[in-house]
Order: structure tokens, then sequence, then C-alpha cells
């Protein structure tokens, strides 16, 4: 499924799935859903649901009718690490955004870097809702295994 939301493409077909889940029962009950949580290449995150006619992602098919739809719902990286903690399992929550380290330290550090990555950075701290240190952390663990 492909969308275009505020201006940007969503894209289960070219982002990396994370994960996924559903409720129980098949696709003749009309509860049923599943989601898809995906990552794009810019690193922002999206969610792919679809479900029957009693779920959020039911479709208006007429006055008092509703069929089973779909919907690609962007996400902050806070909402897709709480959506990943609910449905996810511990190994598929670490490969996505890395184990869960509860007294890690931090230090502040200072040093120069070109203007054209600072603003790379401020630009992703915009965009994700992270913290500067955050995204330069998440750069080094990736980086500098």
């Amino acid at each position: 499924m492909k969308r275009y939301i505020n201006g940007k493409v969503y894209d289960t077909e070219t982002a990396h799935e994370i994960g996924s889940c559903a409720n129980a029962g098949n696709w003749r009950d009309f509860s049923h859903y599943e989601e898809t949580l995906y990552r794009k290449r810019t690193g922002e995150f999206f969610l792919h649901g679809e479900g029957g006619p009693m779920t959020k992602y039911r479709e208006s098919a007429g006055q008092n009718t509703w069929s089973g739809g779909a919907k690609i719902v962007p996400m902050t990286v806070k909402e897709a690490e709480a959506w990943a903690e609910e449905h996810l399992t511990t190994d598929e929550y670490d490969a996505a955004f890395g184990e869960i380290v509860e007294d890690e330290t931090l230090e502040l550090v200072s040093f120069r870097i070109k203007a054209s990555n600072a603003e790379r950075v401020r630009r992703a701290m915009s965009e994700t809702g992270k913290s500067g240190g955050a995204i330069i952390d998440e750069l080094i663990e990736t980086l500098l295994k």
C-alpha cells in the first residue's frame, strides 16, 4: 500500500517491516484487524493497519453501512516504541530500537562538526522528537559497533 500524507510518501513495498500483530480470529470476523510497523529509509515510522467493519480501519460503504478498510498512520519514534513494546517480542523490539538500558549515565561532550551536519541533526531532532544526543548516540552505535 502506498499513500501520500502531508507531502511525504509512505509505501509498504519499500519500507522495512519491523513487526506485526493481529487480534484473534480470521477475516470473516468483523472485528478482525492486522497491524504492521514499518520504518522508512529516512528513519520515519508508520503503521499499516487493515481490519473489518467493526474496527478503526472500517470505511463507509453508504448510509449506516461499513466495510473493511486499510490505513497508513505516520508515527513518531515514541509512538512507534510504545506500539512495539505492546505488540512485539523483546527480540523484535531490540532489533528495531535497541535494548532498553535503565542506568546508562550521560556525559557532556563538546566538539565541532560541519555546519551542514549540525543542520541535519537539528532536522532529525525536529522530525523524530529525539534529542541531539540521542541521535548522535544512535549514529555512533550503528556505525562504530
